[in-house]
C-alpha cells in the first residue's frame, strides 16, 4: 500500500514525548514492494526506521507471545470462570488444531516482525554502501535488526519444530526461512539445522557490524554486546555447544555494567513493580500515552469494587479475578524464605475472586501486577516495561552448560550464586535442581516449553495448590489439573498454522504430525 513516507516520518518526531526510544511505524507499513531494497534514502528516513523495528521488536512480547506457552506447561491451572481463554492449548485436547488462534498469534507476531527487520536490514545495507558518511550507523543498525530477526526465529523454530537434535536436525522439519520481503514467495519450510544456522549468520554479522563493540547498560533501550552474547548463549545451549554456552553466558555476568540479582524485597519491587531496577539486560520503554506492549494480564486481571474494602484487606476496593492460578507444583517448587515467592505471588494483599466466588487463601500470580508509573488510576494493568533478557537467566544457561558439560563445580558456583541472592535454598548441582531453578526463576516469561523440550521430559502433574482443589477455584479433569505430558507428546510441537497452509500451498505436505 502507498502512502506518503514522509508524512510517517513526521509521526515518529511527535513520538519523542512519549518514550525515550522515540518508536516510529514499521517500515513495512508504507513501503512498495518493488522499493524494499532502497527504502532509506536520508539519515532522516534511516533513524526513523530504525526506531520502527524497536517498535515491531517490542512488539514481539508479553500477552499472546508468552502466556500461551507458560499454560500449556505445568505452572498454572485454568480457573473457574476463565472462559476458555487459552482453552485448547492449555488442556491440549482434540481442540488444540492447526486452527487455534493462540498459536496463530505467535507465528503472525514473528513473521510480522521479521517482515519489518528483512526490509530495514537490506535497505540500511544498500544505504550505508552508497553512503561513506552514513554508513557506520547503517551497518550498526543493520546489526540490531540482524539481532531481532535471530531472535525471531528462536522462537519460531522453538515452538512450531522439534528441538535441536544434533542427529536429526538436518531432517526435522524447521520453519521458512524468508529473508527479503516478497510477498509472492511461497517458501517450504526449512530444517532445524538451517534455521539455526541462519540465526548463527545474523549474529555473526550483527557482530562484524559493530554490535559486539556497544557496552553493555542496565536496563539499556537499544541493542548492546550482551544482548548479542545472551542470543548466543541461547543458540549454543539450543544447539548443544555447552562450551560456548556457558562462555557467553559468563560474558553477560562479568559484564561491566554489572547487573545485579535483586536480593530484598526493595530491589524485588524496584525491579518487578517500578521497572527500576538491576537485572535487566535491556529494557524496552513505555508510557501511559503510548502503553508500550501487550500485557500479562490473564494472570490478574485486577479490578475495582469498593464494596470489597469490607473485607478488610489493605487493597481497599482492588481486586484480583486471574483466568489462571499458579499451580501446586509451581508454589510448593519455592522455599518460604524465598523472595520470589514473596514477591511475585499473592496470598492475603488483595481479594481474589474468580467465576464469581471470592477467597482470600490462595496464590495468584502477580510477577506483572503493572508498574503504577504506567496506569491512571488505581487499579493495576498489567502493563510494565518489556524485558526480552534478564540476568538470571545468564546464571542458569551457565549453570545448565557447564552441568552438561561436566563442571559440576563450575555449575554449582552459578547456581548457587543465583539462589543466594534470591534467599532461597542454596543446592548441589544436580540435573534436577538447576532444571527446577529454571522453574522457579523463569516462571510467566515464556521459556517453559522451550526448556522442557530442549531437556527431552515432559511433565506428570500440575496439581493445583490445596486451597485452590480445595475450594474449587480451578477446573478439574484429566485436561485440567490432572494433565500430564510425555516427552513424546506431538503437542510439544506447534501446528503450523491452517491460514498459512491455505495461502502457501508448498506448506500443504509439511504440517506437523498428529494435527
Amino acid at each position: 500500500m502507498k502512502m506518503n513516507r514522509y508524512f510517517i516520518i513526521a509521526l515518529g518526531v511527535g513520538l519523542t514525548a512519549l518514550t525515550s526510544c522515540n518508536l516510529d511505524i514499521a517500515p513495512s507499513s508504507y513501503v512498495e514492494a518493488a522499493d524494499t531494497n532502497n527504502a532509506i534514502k536520508t539519515d532522516l528516513e534511516l533513524n526513523a526506521m530504525r526506531n520502527g523495528i524497536y517498535s515491531s521488536f517490542r512488539s514481539t512480547f508479553y500477552g499472546v507471545n508468552s502466556q500461551p506457552s507458560e499454560v500449556m506447561c505445568d505452572g498454572f491451572n485454568a480457573a473457574i470462570g476463565y472462559g476458555n481463554n487459552y482453552g485448547g492449548i492449555h488442556r491440549t485436547d482434540m481442540t488444540f488444531t492447526s486452527s487455534d488462534y493462540d498459536t496463530e498469534d505467535l507465528w503472525e507476531s514473528m513473521y510480522s516482525a521479521i517482515k519489518d527487520y528483512n526490509i530495514f536490514i537490506n535497505s540500511a545495507q544498500n544505504y550505508g554502501n552508497a553512503n561513506a558518511a552514513s554508513k557506520a550507523a547503517a551497518d550498526l543498525y543493520a546489526g540490531e535488526a540482524l539481532c531481532f530477526r535471530a531472535y525471531s526465529y528462536m522462537e519460531l523454530v522453538r515452538h512450531f519444530a522439534k528441538a535441536y537434535n544434533t542427529a536429526t536436525a538436518s531432517s526435522d522439519l524447521g520453519v521458512p526461512l524468508v529473508l527479503a520481503y516478497n510477498q509472492l514467495e511461497k517458501p517450504h519450510r526449512a530444517t532445524v539445522a538451517k534455521v539455526y544456522e541462519q540465526i548463527k549468520a545474523d549474529l555473526d554479522l550483527a557482530a562484524s557490524y559493530g554490535i559486539a563493540d556497544k557496552p553493555g547498560a542496565k536496563r539499556s533501550e537499544w541493542v548492546t554486546s550482551d544482548v548479542l552474547n545472551m542470543l548466543y548463549a541461547r543458540y549454543y545451549l539450543d544447539t548443544k555447544n555447552n562450551e560456548k554456552a556457558a562462555e557467553y553466558a559468563e560474558k553477560v555476568i562479568n559484564s561491566a555494567a554489572e547487573y545485579v540479582v535483586s536480593s530484598n524485597a526493595d530491589a524485588m519491587k524496584a525491579e518487578y513493580t517500578n521497572d527500576n531496577g538491576t537485572e535487566a539486560i535491556m529494557q524496552l520503554p513505555a508510557s501511559i500515552t503510548e502503553n508500550g506492549s501487550g500485557t500479562n494480564s490473564y494472570y490478574t486481571r485486577a479490578s475495582n469494587n469498593n464494596k470489597f474494602a469490607a473485607y478488610g484487606f489493605p487493597g481497599k476496593g482492588i481486586y484480583l479475578a486471574p483466568y489462571f492460578l499458579p499451580s501446586g507444583k509451581l508454589i510448593d517448587s519455592y522455599t518460604e524464605s524465598d523472595l520470589r515467592l514473596n514477591q511475585w505471588f499473592t496470598k492475603n494483599y488483595y481479594l481474589i475472586e474468580v467465576g464469581g466466588k471470592k477467597f482470600k487463601d490462595i496464590y495468584a500470580f502477580s510477577k506483572y501486577l503493572g508498574n503504577p508509573a504506567l496506569r491512571s488510576s488505581s487499579v493495576p494493568n498489567a502493563r510494565q516495561h518489556v524485558k526480552p533478557f534478564m540476568i538470571g537467566e545468564a546464571y542458569l544457561i551457565a549453570a545448565e552448560a557447564y552441568f552438561k558439560g561436566g563442571d559440576a563445580e563450575k555449575a554449582k558456583i552459578a547456581l548457587n550464586a543465583l539462589q543466594s541472592a534470591r534467599v532461597a535454598e542454596v543446592t548441589e548441582a544436580t540435573e534436577d535442581n538447576i532444571e527446577n531453578e529454571w522453574f522457579r526463576e523463569t516462571v510467566g516469561e515464556g521459556l517453559r516449553i522451550s526448556c522442557l523440550k530442549r531437556w527431552g521430559k515432559g511433565y506428570t502433574a500440575r496439581y493445583a495448590q490445596p486451597a485452590v482443589d480445595e475450594k474449587n477455584a480451578c477446573l478439574k479433569g484429566d485436561y485440567y489439573e490432572k494433565r500430564a505430558m510425555s516427552a513424546d507428546d506431538i503437542h510439544w510441537v506447534w501446528p503450523i498454522p491452517a491460514y498459512e497452509i491455505k495461502v502457501n500451498q508448498n506448506l500443504e505436505n509439511e504440517q506437523n504430525p498428529g494435527y
